[in-house]
Formats: C-alpha cells, sequence, structure tokens
C-alpha cells in the first residue's frame, strides 16, 4: 500500500459526471494513523479549480488493491488497481462493474511508447476505448 501513495496524474479515463469536461486532473494519497487513505482529487474546468477530499479503506488485505472510497459521508464504492507498473510507475483503475476507467501516471506528460501500452493493457483488460477521454495535463 505505501507504494502506491503519493501524487498520480490521470492520463485517460471513462468521462463520469463527477469529473464532467475536467482537465488537469491528479490524486494524492497518503496513509492516515488508522489505516485509511486520505484522497484528494484535483481538476479544473476551463480555468475554475475543483477539489473533493475522501477518504479509503482496504477491503481486501491479501493484496490490498481492492479499496472502498468514499467523497459523499458513508457512501463507498469501489476502487480497484487493475494493474500496474512493477515500479508503480502508473497504473490502470477500474471497478466491477466495468463503469469506471483511470489511467494514471507517475509524470504528468509520459512519452507517447508508455500511453500506448497502457491503452493496450487497458483494451486486454476489456475497456472500450472508444468510450475513453484524453485528459489534458
Amino acid at each position: 500500500m505505501a507504494r502506491y501513495m503519493g501524487r498520480w496524474y490521470e492520463q485517460y479515463r471513462y468521462e463520469a459526471s463527477f469529473q464532467k469536461d475536467m482537465d488537469g486532473v491528479t490524486a494524492d494519497y497518503s496513509l492516515n494513523n488508522d489505516g485509511t487513505v486520505q484522497v484528494v482529487n484535483r481538476g479544473r474546468r476551463g480555468s475554475n479549480w475543483k477539489q473533493s477530499n475522501g477518504k479509503a479503506k482496504t477491503v481486501d488485505t491479501a493484496t490490498n488493491a481492492k479499496l472502498k472510497v468514499s467523497f459523499f459521508g458513508p457512501f463507498y464504492g469501489n476502487y480497484w488497481v487493475l494493474d500496474h507498473g512493477d515500479d508503480y510507475e502508473w497504473s490502470i483503475v477500474g471497478e466491477p462493474s466495468g463503469r469506471y476507467l483511470w489511467v494514471l501516471t507517475r509524470e504528468a506528460r509520459p512519452g507517447v511508447q508508455l500511453l500506448s501500452e497502457l491503452e493496450a493493457r487497458a483494451k486486454a483488460l476489456g475497456y472500450d476505448w472508444s468510450l475513453v477521454r484524453k485528459t489534458q495535463q
């Protein structure tokens, strides 16, 4: 879990109502003393920045890859790390229904080769690339 902490830059996503038309999206994760994870998501629409603060808890302690995340009080959603780089330089995140997809990297502007590899990995996981929105960083 500790290796996942820090800043991530969103490169691709399935567009969701709570992120509609956002660019410059980042996610910052840090461990809380009680074992939960503090989540700070930021993004902008035009020149307006929006920030959402949430909390995540691990639900699969064997892998630490399945979490429940809440930004709205007691309501938690699934957040599953489906794939990641050996050094946690990238990750692909989704949830069981396939309704959400986030492709994240540690670099704001990674190279074309890495982005192509992440596209291929997301497709191999069954995601429909025609539904993907590229996030401008």
